[in-house]
């Protein structure tokens, strides 16, 4: 059986995928319950009766990650300059502070869209803010996501009893134990849901592994004080830990895809069908190849 050392939740200002001390990543599940403070420092006017840039021809669309995200926000760029004129649209990058204003300002139309979620995590936000209105139009990327280690070369050498750290949201411990049975170091029960899977719903625990659940900001730190752990290229880059560490990173499943989502109420307007067609021209995919700013951190969405 597996056992969990688990640490105590985050507070509001130091959880999720954070870059640096005040950013914050916006995967991690306590960021859906932000305060109302937070929330009132940015303009989320849904009954102002302003409309929507949406709904207005010429008008700039903006596609908003979490601040600190430097390598999604180099991708929006690249469809600002490089792909949005071929379509007759003008795109712009912004930054937000938390997952709750990111996802109202998309569904009220403040702002055209948003590429920072997966579909697990999509779908816990809907369901702890019900009234939001948002549609997954197209996966754009993978993130890179790997087993990191400074102690062993192979997922092989990790030993007997070894100590492996997973994020502590549900969203990426369920990615992170779905990438430990793909190593082959443990496997889930028959018929469980992968995507919403638990530490309860280990199998077989053959090397006996603990784990210990961390936010992101104090995994990569504690890497070497644990056999290994499980986490996101982009932030052990940005840290500093050199991407040899990583030592195990198949591509990740499409329930752990990045997705473009808009507004419900907006997915028929000409603005937003144009920018989904941006995000889903081919030259994407290709600066996902190749583009150093990206690449090891999104992955091409057709990667195997």
């Amino acid at each position: 059986m597996s056992t969990t050392d688990t640490k105590t939740a985050p507070s509001p200002d130091d959880h999720g995928f954070t870059i640096s001390k005040k950013k914050k990543w916006p995967w991690a599940v306590g960021a859906v319950a932000v305060t109302a403070a937070i929330i009132a420092t940015v303009a989320i006017n849904a009954g102002s009766g302003t409309k929507s840039p949406n709904n207005v021809a010429g008008a700039t669309l903006t596609v908003v990650t979490a601040e600190g995200n430097h390598a999604e926000q180099a991708l929006v760029n690249f469809v600002a300059e490089e792909v949005a004129p071929k379509y007759g649209i003008k795109v712009a990058f912004k930054g937000l502070a938390d997952s709750t204003t990111l996802n109202r300002a998309v569904s009220t139309g403040e702002v055209a869209g948003t590429i920072y979620q997966h579909k697990l995590w999509l779908s816990q936000v809907l369901e702890a803010n019900p009234d939001f209105k948002l549609t997954a139009a197209v996966p754009v990327f993978r993130w890179g996501f790997g087993i990191w280690s400074e102690k062993y070369k192979t997922v092989e050498e990790i030993p007997n009893g070894a100590t492996i750290s997973l994020y502590s949201d549900p969203a990426n411990e369920a990615q992170g134990l779905w990438l430990l049975e793909r190593a082959g170091l443990i496997k889930l029960a028959d018929g469980v849901d992968k995507w919403k899977s638990t530490q309860k719903d280990i199998a077989e625990n053959p090397k006996n592994i603990k784990f210990k659940l961390l936010d992101f900001a104090a995994q990569s730190r504690s890497l070497p004080d644990l056999d290994a752990t499980v986490g996101y290229t982009e932030y052990y880059v940005a840290a500093k830990v050199p991407l040899e560490q990583q030592i195990y990173a198949p591509a990740a499943p499409d329930e752990f895809a990045g997705q473009l989502t808009i507004g419900s109420e907006f997915q028929d307007t000409e603005n937003v069908k144009n920018l989904v067609k941006a995000f889903q021209d081919p030259a994407v995919q290709e600066f996902l190849r190749t583009d150093p700013a990206v690449k090891d951190l999104l992955i091409p969405i057709d990667a195997k």
